[in-house]
């Protein structure tokens, strides 16, 4: 979702009536448990891979080049 679009979702929630309204909220809610759920994959799957440990280097070696 870009900008724009979020901007749409939320001016359509401001205008909404009482139904509508509700329809766009659990709408976001069920978005944010998948989001939520996803990351929690891709999470586990980066431990498992070592793939966590190479991002903390990579940020590590960017933090000294930055101090």
């Amino acid at each position: 979702m870009n900008e724009e679009d979020k901007k749409q979702f939320v001016e359509d929630f401001r205008k909404a009536d009482g139904a509508k309204r509700l329809d766009l909220w659990d709408f976001a809610i069920k978005q944010e448990v998948l989001w939520d759920q996803l990351l929690t994959e891709m999470t586990t799957i980066a431990r498992e891979q070592g793939v966590d440990k190479e991002l903390d280097k990579r940020l590590e070696e960017d933090m000294k080049k930055t101090q």
